[in-house]
């Protein structure tokens, strides 16, 4: 989809879900909707006030009575001229009324919205920044109640206030710099008069601050994957049920019962996790559970932290300790974070440290301690929660996060990085490399809310959205 096309034809498109409902919602946005609005309701309604009227085939018949409200420009989430229709919500009757929409904004032009066009038109209309639309995605996908809050708080324009303030700052530096260029004999003078090296610290500082708070909130929007890896019947699949709260998996005393990768979305302290159980990694003729190894691979190396699940009942069998040590090289292979040892079954075994500490040193594991648990009976299950909490870095901020998006993050990342730039070009007096990387660092955080924005970017980032906003 072509961003500056958003500036055309009227749209219209239904705004509610599939499905039955109590309520549907049909909404078209254009220049000018008023002849669309008086063929629906018999004249244009009043703006801004819900108007309850007969909604009418091209037959004269009554399709629905409901409620019709028209936003006119650019007092609308569009900035252009808004109509909802809110009726019954039946399927058959939304299509019935869209096409209706459709047919009479014909001769205008009227098509059906792409998706995200109407929140990318608000964009391009200046309504909404780009943080601020992406927000709007973000809270309608939101799967926690922090990450509704922190969505929230995001399309309030705190994200939005908070880069337009360093920009503000950093103009006012690029300023200063660039004008002591028209005066080279005493340049390096003025610039260490003005403080520019403590302010290029100080700004340094801040964008440090807000490229944690959105580290934070890209975490609470993506989440983080964990994935349960180990030998067959070392209580993988119990530890799931027991982080889910559930019976998800199957558990049998029978080696080899998971096959595949079973997910699981849970959450910890608001931050969600989507847990993966893999099948048990072990060598294997039937063909159907070596396909299930190979995809336990595949997701050990897309994962942000797994849980190496060890069976303390099982540490002096014949051939354990050899398979334990094949997994860990494997596990150092594929796997691109250190994996976090978790010794399961202390319920049965009164010794459980002893054992464990004595079976990682004969392995030559270092770190190897992780944790004690008991995956049917629940010991340790609070200090894993916090343990992976730790390990996906997530911060519990006293002025609180929104949420945002992991090119956000990246662009403060290339913010942060021409500001140390910048300081080692006027540590070494030349002003015009400073001038520059101030520039690029500028054009960096424009890119967040999407002053400095490619094409290619809005296409991508509004085709994610659903259709209808």
């Amino acid at each position: 989809m072509n961003p500056l096309a958003a500036r055309g034809a009227p749209i219209a498109a239904l705004a509610t879900a599939a499905g039955r409902g109590a309520v549907g919602i049909v909404r078209a946005s254009g220049p000018d909707l008023r002849a669309l609005a008086a063929a629906l309701c018999g004249s244009v309604p009043p703006p801004r006030n819900a108007t309850l009227c007969d909604l009418r085939d091209a037959s004269g018949a009554t399709l629905d009575r409901g409620l019709v409200l028209y936003f006119p420009a650019p007092h609308s989430y569009t900035g252009e001229d808004v109509l909802e229709l809110q009726v019954h919500g039946g399927a058959a009757l939304l299509q019935l009324l869209l096409a209706r929409v459709l047919e009479l904004g014909r001769d205008g032009g009227m098509r059906l919205a792409d998706p995200g066009e109407f929140t990318q038109r608000a964009f391009l209309n200046g309504k909404l920044d780009l943080a601020q639309a992406e927000a709007v995605a973000d809270l309608i996908d939101a799967s926690t109640a922090s990450a509704v809050r922190s969505a929230s708080r995001a399309l309030a324009g705190e994200l939005s206030a908070a880069v337009h303030a360093l920009a503000a700052q950093l103009r006012e530096l690029r300023a200063l710099v660039e004008a002591t260029l028209d005066f080279p004999e005493e340049d390096i003078d003025f610039v260490r008069a003005a403080q520019v090296d403590a302010r290029l610290a100080e700004l340094g500082r801040r964008v440090a601050e807000l490229q944690q708070r959105t580290r934070q909130g890209a975490l609470l929007r993506d989440g983080m994957r964990v994935v349960l890896a180990g030998q067959p019947n070392v209580g993988k699949s119990s530890l799931l049920n027991a982080l889910a709260g559930a019976e998800r998996a199957i558990v049998t005393d029978v080696a080899g019962t998971t096959r595949d990768r079973i997910s699981e979305h849970i959450q910890i302290d608001g931050v969600p996790l989507h847990v993966i159980d893999t099948a048990g990694l072990r060598d294997s003729h039937d063909p159907v559970e070596r396909i299930g190894v190979q995809r336990s691979w595949e997701a050990i190396a897309d994962a942000d932290a797994v849980l190496f699940v060890h069976d303390l009942t099982r540490l002096a069998e014949p051939g354990y300790a050899a398979d334990e040590a094949r997994i860990a090289q494997q596990l150092a292979e594929h796997a691109r974070v250190a994996p976090l040892h978790l010794w399961n079954k202390v319920d049965a075994c009164a010794d459980a440290p002893a054992r464990r500490d004595a079976f990682a040193a004969a392995q030559g594991w270092r770190d190897a301690a992780g944790l004690l648990l008991s995956a049917r009976g629940g010991a340790g299950l609070d200090a894993l929660r916090a343990a992976l909490l730790q390990a996906c870095g997530w911060q519990a901020l006293p002025d609180g996060v929104f949420l945002a998006r992991t090119r956000h993050v990246q662009a403060l990342r290339d913010a942060g990085g021409h500001l140390r730039d910048a300081a080692a070009q006027l540590a070494d007096e030349r002003l015009e490399l400073l001038a520059e990387e101030l520039r690029l660092a500028h054009e960096a955080l424009m890119t967040i809310t999407g002053e400095v924005s490619a094409d290619e970017l809005l296409g991508d980032i509004f085709g994610r959205f659903c259709i209808g906003k």
